[in-house]
C-alpha cells in the first residue's frame, strides 16, 4: 500500500503545471520520498558480536595453536630419541647377530688371536637398515649410499709402548672379552646388538614398524656439493718428474709372505694378512728397517693371472679401482680430460671378481683381445681371501705398492667415482706442489672419530659392540678427542673421505698403507674409524721421521671426480669363517 501511495503521489506531482507551483511557505518541510527497498532483500544492519562470542573464538584459536605446537615438539623429541638412542624404538628391529646369520664373524675357539671381522653384516635380514642411496660415505663395495657432508692433537699422552705385556693386556681386556660375550649370546639363538639379546618376537614386531617407516620420505642429509677452484697447470708438456725428495724418511721395508703352522695347532690356517700378535703389531709402527705383515701371505688368495702380473710389474704411474660383488657399474675416466701423456704412460687398472665380470659382460660390456675396456685394463681376481666384499676391496685400495712393485705413484678412486682430471696434473697439484708423499681429503661434515662411531652405528654399518670396542681400544692407546681450535693439531680432520687417495710409494707412505690395512683387517672394515689412530700413532712413535701427508679439502676432491650412485642392492651370502682375536 505504501508503494502504491508513493507511486500515485509521484504521478500527481508530475501532472501539475509549472504555473501551479508556488514557492514554499516559510517553515514548510520539504517532502522527501523514502528509499525504495527491493522485494526479497530485507535491510540488515552490521551488528558487532557480543564479547562472549569473541572470547570463545579467541580461546579456541589459542587451544588449536597450543595443540599443534605440542604435537610438533613431541614428534621432534621422538625423532631425536630414535636417532640418538642406540637401544630405542628406531633400532628395535635393526639388531645384529654374531651367531647364526653372521657365520664368519663368530668368535673362534682360540681367544688370543684375531682374524678380523669378516662377513656381510650389512646384508643380513636382522642386521641391516635401508640406507639413503645417495650416501657418499660408503666404501666402494657398499650397497647403501650419501651422508652428512680432524685429528686429535698428538700430545704424547697414551699407554707405555715399551712394555709389550701391557699392550697385550689392553687388547685382551678392551677387545677380546667383549667379543667372546657377543659370540656366546649369538650362539644362544637370539639376535645381538650392543651386547644385549633381543627375542625373535621383538624383531618381528619391529619389522612391521620398519615397514611403516619405509613409506615415509627418507631423510636427506645436508652436505656441500660445491667444488673448489684448483689451479692445475695448463698442460703436461713442460712437466718434469722430480727426483726423490731427500726430506722423505728413508728405510727398508720387507713383507712377510709365508707363515708356518705352529706346532700342535691342528685347526690353524694361513690368513691373507697373517697372524700378527699385538706385540708384533706394536713393533711394526716403528719406522725403520724391518719385515712386517702387509697382506699377500702365500696360498691365501687374491690370485692373478701371469699376464696381468706382467702388465702390473711394468707400471710406473697407476690409477686403480675395483668392483667386487656386483656393487657398481664400470665408469671410464672422462676422455677429454686425460692428456696424451697419461694415456700413453699411466696404467688404468680395474680389479674385478669373476661374478662381476660376467654381470658386466651380460649387460653389454665390450672388452678387446688385450683385456681393455677403453682406458681400463680389466684384471680378474680369483680365490678371494675374504667373503666380505668390503674387506676384499681394501686390498687394492691400501696395497698398490704391493700389487704394482715398480710403480712410484698411484691414484685410488672408489668405483662410485669417475675420474674427471688428468692423473699427472693431479699428482703435480696434490703431491709435488705440496712436498707431500700421501694425499687424502677430509670428510665433508664429520671431523671427530667419535662422530664417525655414532654415524656408523646409526646406519648399522657394522656390529655396534665391535665398533665400540675398537674405539675404546684406540682411546686407551692414546687417541684423544679432536680439538679444532688447537693450533698445533696434526690434521685438519680426524675423519677422511677415503674414496680418493694419491700416493708416492715412499717407505713412510708404504708403511702407513700397511699399518692402516692391518687395522682394517684386525677390527672393522670401516677404515674411517682407524685412519686418525694409525696416523697419530705412527707420528708419535717416530718423532724424528716425518710423514708428509696432505689432507686436502673435500671440495677439491669433488672438482676432480664425479660421484655416481651404487648399483641397486643385491643379496650377498653370509660369512661362515670364525673370528679369532690375537
Amino acid at each position: 500500500m505504501s508503494l502504491y501511495r508513493q507511486s500515485g503521489g509521484g504521478d500527481r506531482s508530475a501532472s501539475r503545471s509549472h504555473t501551479d507551483h508556488h514557492p514554499p511557505i516559510e517553515g514548510q518541510v520539504h517532502h522527501r520520498p523514502p528509499r525504495l527497498r527491493r522485494a526479497g532483500k530485507p535491510h540488515h544492519r552490521l551488528r558487532r558480536p557480543p564479547p562472549a562470542t569473541l572470547f570463545v573464538v579467541a580461546l579456541t584459536l589459542v587451544a588449536l595453536l597450543a595443540f599443534l605446537g605440542c604435537r610438533r615438539l613431541f614428534r621432534h623429541n621422538e625423532k631425536g630419541l630414535g636417532e640418538e638412542d642406540d637401544g630405542g624404538r628406531r633400532e628395535m628391529g635393526l639388531v645384529m647377530t654374531l651367531g647364526q646369520n653372521v657365520g664368519k664373524d663368530q668368535i673362534g675357539d682360540n681367544g688370543d688371536s684375531a682374524q678380523g671381522i669378516s662377513g656381510n653384516v650389512e646384508g643380513l635380514s636382522n642386521g641391516a637398515e635401508e640406507m639413503d642411496p645417495d650416501d657418499e660415505y660408503d666404501d666402494d663395495v657398499d650397497d647403501d649410499g650419501d651422508d652428512d657432508v680432524a685429528d686429535d692433537d698428538d700430545g704424547g699422552v697414551g699407554v707405555d709402548h715399551d712394555d709389550g705385556d701391557d699392550v697385550d693386556k689392553v687388547g685382551e681386556d678392551a677387545f677380546v672379552s667383549a667379543l667372546e660375550r657377543d659370540s656366546a649370546n649369538g650362539e644362544e639363538g637370539g639376535t645381538q646388538k650392543n651386547g644385549d639379546r633381543t627375542s625373535g618376537d621383538n624383531v618381528k614386531r619391529s619389522g612391521s614398524r620398519r615397514k611403516s617407516r619405509s613409506k615415509r620420505k627418507p631423510k636427506r642429509h645436508k652436505f656441500s656439493g660445491s667444488t673448489c677452484e684448483m689451479k692445475f697447470l695448463q698442460s703436461t708438456a713442460q712437466l718434469v718428474e722430480p727426483s726423490v725428495d731427500k726430506k722423505f724418511a728413508r728405510f727398508s721395508l720387507q713383507y712377510t709372505d709365508v707363515e708356518n703352522q705352529p706346532i700342535g695347532s691342528k685347526d690353524w690356517e694361513p690368513r691373507f694378512a697373517g697372524h700378527q700378535s699385538l706385540q708384533e703389531r706394536e713393533k711394526s709402527y716403528h719406522a725403520g728397517d724391518q719385515k712386517i705383515n702387509c697382506g699377500f701371505i702365500e696360498g691365501t688368495g687374491f690370485d692373478l693371472s701371469k699376464e696381468d702380473r706382467e702388465y702390473m710389474s711394468k707400471c710406473h704411474v697407476v690409477v686403480s679401482s675395483c668392483i667386487f660383488g656386483n656393487s657398481d657399474h664400470l665408469r671410464p675416466p672422462t676422455g677429454k680430460k686425460i692428456t696424451q701423456l697419461s694415456k700413453k704412460n699411466v696404467c688404468f687398472a680395474m680389479f674385478l671378481d669373476e661374478s662381476t665380470l660376467q654381470t658386466l659382460l651380460s649387460e653389454g660390456l665390450k672388452m678387446d683381445g688385450s683385456g681393455f675396456v677403453g682406458l681400463w685394463k680389466i684384471i680378474v681376481v680369483k680365490n678371494l681371501p675374504y667373503d666380505d666384499m668390503r674387506r676384499v676391496g681394501k686390498i687394492p685400495k691400501f696395497l698398490p705398492h704391493q700389487l704394482f712393485p715398480s710403480s712410484r705413484y698411484s691414484i685410488w678412486l672408489d668405483s662410485k667415482l669417475r675420474l674427471d682430471a688428468d692423473p699427472y696434473l693431479i699428482i703435480e697439484y696434490l703431491l709435488w706442489r705440496k712436498n707431500a708423499e700421501y694425499a687424502i681429503s677430509n670428510h665433508y661434515s664429520r671431523h671427530s672419530v667419535e662422530e664417525e662411531v655414532q654415524q656408523n652405528k646409526r646406519l648399522n654399518k657394522f656390529n655396534h659392540t665391535i665398533i665400540d670396542q675398537q674405539y675404546n681400544f684406540y682411546r686407551s692407546d692414546g687417541l684423544n678427542k679432536f680439538n679444532s681450535s688447537n693450533p698445533d693439531k696434526l690434521l685438519p680432520s680426524y675423519v677422511p673421505e677415503g674414496s680418493f687417495i694419491v700416493r708416492e710409494h715412499t717407505p713412510m707412505s708404504n708403511l702407513f698403507s700397511c699399518l692402516w690395512f692391518n687395522e682394517v683387517d684386525r677390527f672393522t672394515p670401516r677404515d674411517q674409524l682407524s685412519f686418525a689412530y694409525t696416523y697419530l700413532k705412527l707420528r708419535r712413535m717416530n718423532p724424528r721421521k716425518p710423514f708428509r701427508l696432505n689432507m686436502f679439502k673435500d671440495c677439491e676432491r669433488r672438482a676432480i671426480t664425479k660421484l655416481f650412485h651404487h648399483r641397486a642392492v643385491e643379496p650377498r651370502g653370509n660369512s661362515t669363517n670364525s673370528t679369532k682375536i690375537y
